[in-house]
């Protein structure tokens, strides 16, 4: 008796797609593209744009197929692939507008309407260099030099970035953060 698609390992897949198993790498897209799509929108990215990145990555990885040794996850190199597709359609995208950062100190955090605070909605509130490094290290697992690379930043700036992100996120959701006494939860 064969097994089917879902009974197999990514790693399985990845090799099974890498030899030109397209309904394999379909399994990969069905299993990850959410997850893919997620991070890309944590790291700022609207709705269509988000699934125009994740299509661009898994046909990417889909080319690079070959290249995925199963060291780490596959969810993992895909995020990757993703975040630096990303990354350089910020890059070309701010060569043409200039975007000014909102004065994060006079945004006020406001709880949705049962007092309940998500990660998205957190991550809202960090500046756009602090939203990309913190997603970027935590989201899509890229070290901090490799986060430096990509966004042409110095090591410092990015682990600065993090630090200050990570620091803005724990007292957002930390659960005396709720107003009145109320709690407020990662939903």
């Amino acid at each position: 008796m064969a097994k089917s698609l879902m009974d197999h390992h990514d790693v399985e897949l990845a090799a099974l797609a890498a030899a030109g198993g397209r309904r394999e790498f379909g399994e990969l897209v069905r299993r990850h593209g959410s997850a893919v799509r997620s991070l890309l929108r944590r790291m700022g990215a609207q709705g269509a744009e988000a699934d125009d990145v994740a299509q661009d990555a898994f046909l990417q990885a889909f080319e690079k197929c070959a290249e995925f040794r199963g060291d780490g996850t596959f969810a993992a190199w895909v995020k990757r692939i993703a975040a630096r597709l990303y990354l350089k359609r910020k890059t070309k995208d701010a060569r043409y507008v200039a975007e000014i950062e909102p004065d994060q100190e006079d945004v006020t955090p406001s709880p949705d309407q049962a007092g309940l605070v998500d990660l998205d909605e957190a991550l809202k509130t960090l500046s756009e260099t602090e939203r990309l490094c913190v997603s970027l290290c935590h989201g899509a697992g890229l070290s901090h030099p490799e986060i430096a690379a990509a966004m042409n930043l110095p090591l410092g700036t990015v682990k600065s970035h993090v630090k200050r992100g990570l620091d803005k996120l724990r007292a957002r959701l930390s659960p005396d953060a709720g107003q009145s006494g109320r709690a407020t939860h990662v939903g």
